[in-house]
C-alpha cells in the first residue's frame, strides 16, 4: 500500500485513479504532509549484498547450459547504434537476427526446427526503413525497434524529440526506446517526468514503448526506483537500464531495484511490465546471470520476449562460440562464426 499525502497533488490523484491502487494518508511527526514520492527510500547496503549473491553463484553445466543459452537468444534485441552504420551492415543485421546460431550447430542440438530468431532488431530511427526492407525480403516477421527522443543524451527539444517518436513508427518501428531527460529525475520534478514520458506514450502509438533510465546518471538507487515507478504509471511497456552509451551501464544492484519495482508495481496494479538491461553485457557467462536474476526476482512468467529483453551487439558471438563449443568439444576461430 503506497503510503501518500494528506493533500493530494492533481498528479498524484491522477495517478491514482489510473492504477487503481489503494491510498493511505499519512502525515509525518511535524504535522506536514509528504508527497508520497518523496518518502521511497532503497535499502543501498542490502541490495549490494543480493547482487553479490548472484555475482557469487555458479553456472548451470553441459546441456543445461546450451539449453539456456539458446532461450538466451531469443531474447536479445540484436543491436547496432554506430555512426558508420550503412544499409549493408543492416542487412547482414537482420539476416543474422534470423539466423543467430549456425544451422549445423542447432541440427546437433535437434533445435533446428524449432525457429530460434533474436527477439527484435535494434537501430537509430534513420535506418529503421533499412531494417525493415531487409526483414521482409528475408521474410521473417522480427520486430524493428529504433531508439529515439534525442539519443542518448535526450537534451534535444521536447517537439523533436516527440517527431522523431512518429517519424520511426511511419517508417516501420513496432518498438521504440526512448531515453528520458535525466536532469528531471536529478532536480526531483516528477511530474514532469511523468508528463513526458505520457506524450511519449502517445506519440508512439501502437508502437511498444520502452524507456530507457539512464541508471548510471540518476545519481542513486533511490531515484532509480523512483524513475522506474514513474515511468510505470506512464505507461511505459518496458523499463530498460541503459542506452550502452554511459559510463556505467546494466549492473546487478540497479537491476535489482529496477526488478523490484515492476514486481512492486504488479502487485498493486496487476500490470506485468517488461525489464531490459543494456550496456555491457557481452559473454554468454553474463546472459545467464541475468536470466536467473530474473527467474529469481519476477518467476518464470517473466522469461519471454514479451516481458524481458537484452540489449547487445556482441553478446550473440560469444553464446554462437559457447554452442560451437558444446558441439564440437573445440572453441571456434574468429574466421568460423562471422557476424554474417
Amino acid at each position: 500500500m503506497l503510503a501518500l499525502s494528506g493533500e493530494l497533488t492533481v498528479f498524484s490523484q491522477q495517478l491514482i485513479f489510473r492504477l487503481g491502487l489503494k491510498v493511505e494518508i499519512t502525515v509525518n511527526r511535524k504535522g506536514t504532509k509528504d508527497s508520497w514520492i518523496s518518502k521511497i527510500q532503497v535499502n543501498h547496503p542490502a541490495v549490494l549484498r543480493r547482487a553479490e549473491q548472484i555475482q557469487a553463484r555458479r553456472t548451470v553445466k553441459k546441456e543445461w547450459q546450451a539449453a539456456w543459452l539458446l532461450k538466451a537468444v531469443t531474447f536479445i534485441d540484436l543491436t547496432t547504434l554506430s555512426g558508420d552504420d550503412t544499409s549493408s551492415n543492416i542487412q547482414r543485421l537482420c539476416y543474422k537476427a534470423k539466423y543467430p546460431i549456425r544451422e549445423d550447430l542447432l541440427k546437433a542440438l535437434n533445435m533446428h526446427d524449432k525457429g530460434i530468431t533474436t527477439a527484435a532488431v535494434c537501430v537509430y530511427p534513420a535506418r529503421v526503413c533499412d531494417a525493415v526492407k531487409a526483414l521482409q525480403a528475408a521474410g521473417c516477421a522480427i520486430p524493428v525497434a529504433s531508439v529515439a527522443t534525442g539519443f542518448p543524451a535526450g537534451q534535444t527539444h521536447l517537439k523533436t524529440r516527440l517527431e522523431e517518436i512518429r517519424l520511426a513508427v511511419e517508417d516501420g518501428a513496432a518498438e521504440i526506446d526512448v531515453v528520458i531527460n535525466r536532469s528531471l529525475v536529478l532536480t526531483g520534478r516528477w511530474e514532469a517526468l511523468y508528463d513526458e514520458i505520457r506524450q511519449f506514450r502517445k506519440a508512439c502509438g501502437e508502437a511498444h514503448l520502452k524507456t530507457i533510465l539512464a541508471t548510471g546518471e540518476l545519481g542513486s538507487l533511490t531515484n532509480v526506483y523512483k524513475a522506474s515507478m514513474i515511468a510505470m504509471m506512464a505507461g511505459s511497456d518496458f523499463i530498460k537500464t541503459s542506452t550502452g552509451k554511459e559510463t556505467v551501464n546494466a549492473t546487478f544492484p540497479v537491476a535489482i531495484v529496477m526488478l523490484r519495482a515492476i514486481r512492486d508495481f504488479f502487485w498493486k496494479t496487476g500490470n506485468k511490465i517488461g525489464f531490459k538491461p543494456a550496456g555491457g553485457i557481452r559473454s554468454a557467462k553474463d546472459s545467464l546471470a541475468w536470466l536467473s536474476l530474473v527467474k529469481e526476482e519476477l518467476g518464470d512468467e517473466w522469461l519471454k520476449p514479451e516481458l524481458f529483453r537484452i540489449g547487445a551487439s556482441t553478446l550473440l558471438s560469444d553464446i554462437e562460440r559457447q554452442i560451437y563449443h558444446h558441439v564440437t568439444g573445440r572453441y571456434a576461430a574468429y574466421h568460423d562464426l562471422p557476424m554474417s
